[in-house]
């Protein structure tokens, strides 16, 4: 796409909003449907389904959209209230930039599942480090792995970016995060295989009982029937 194509774009995408948010009435309308949908996908991250549990606790998720592929890599200790919100964008930054409704999939870890599968010396020390050190350094782990275009530049107050060597970090989770190398290989395992898995025409989503994967994209199909 040239400069010219890339302007255009930009250009029909205000002249869109525009005519959304032409009187009060279509901004309470725009308001009302863009939570709505938010709040869908929300649902879809946390809630059960059938005899898949909740979503809650420590967890590891990244966005994928359609043609960037996967734009971000987060975690948190508490899914249930993060995941809801990631979507809505009240607490978090993503959904500023790629909107929700452009969200091609989302991928959810519950990686205290995967620690009876990880080394026993990897469990003590998980045990030491705790959920929240170590989801930082399962959450590094996946952001060198991956390297998500939103994770890999940091804004600055003079308004423009600054590159992100994550390689290089000295946070606390890249400080941690070479202790866990077989945990962390079980992350990217899981991670590869739910980034690929398919999910049914008929669903947005897909759980594995270790994590999930939701199409939020499936929510704009029209009902079967």
């Amino acid at each position: 796409m040239d400069d010219q194509t890339y302007d255009d774009a930009y250009r029909g995408w205000r002249t869109s909003l525009t005519t959304l948010l032409a009187d009060p009435a279509r901004l309470a309308q725009w308001q009302e449907r863009r939570f709505q949908f938010a709040h869908r996908v929300g649902a879809l991250l946390t809630d059960g389904h059938g005899a898949d549990p909740a979503v809650t606790g420590p967890a590891l998720y990244g966005v994928f959209a359609a043609g960037a592929g996967l734009c971000y890599v987060g975690q948190t200790q508490e899914a249930e209230r993060r995941l809801r919100d990631l979507p809505v964008g009240e607490s978090h930054h993503l959904a500023n930039t790629v909107p929700p409704e452009l969200w091609e999939r989302v991928v959810v870890i519950r990686w205290p599942l995967l620690l009876p599968e990880a080394p026993v010396n990897e469990r003590s020390l998980v045990d030491e480090m705790g959920p929240t050190i170590c989801g930082l350094a399962l959450e590094h782990a996946l952001q060198v792995a991956t390297a998500p275009p939103l994770n890999s530049r940091r804004r600055r107050t003079s308004g423009d970016w600054q590159p992100r060597n994550l390689a290089q970090s000295r946070s606390r989770g890249a400080i941690h995060a070479q202790s866990l190398p077989g945990l962390t290989k079980l992350a990217l395992a899981a991670w590869v295989s739910l980034s690929k898995l398919e999910i049914a025409e008929y669903s947005a989503v897909v759980d594995t009982g270790i994590g999930r994967a939701v199409s939020p994209t499936a929510l704009h199909q029209p009902p079967e029937g």
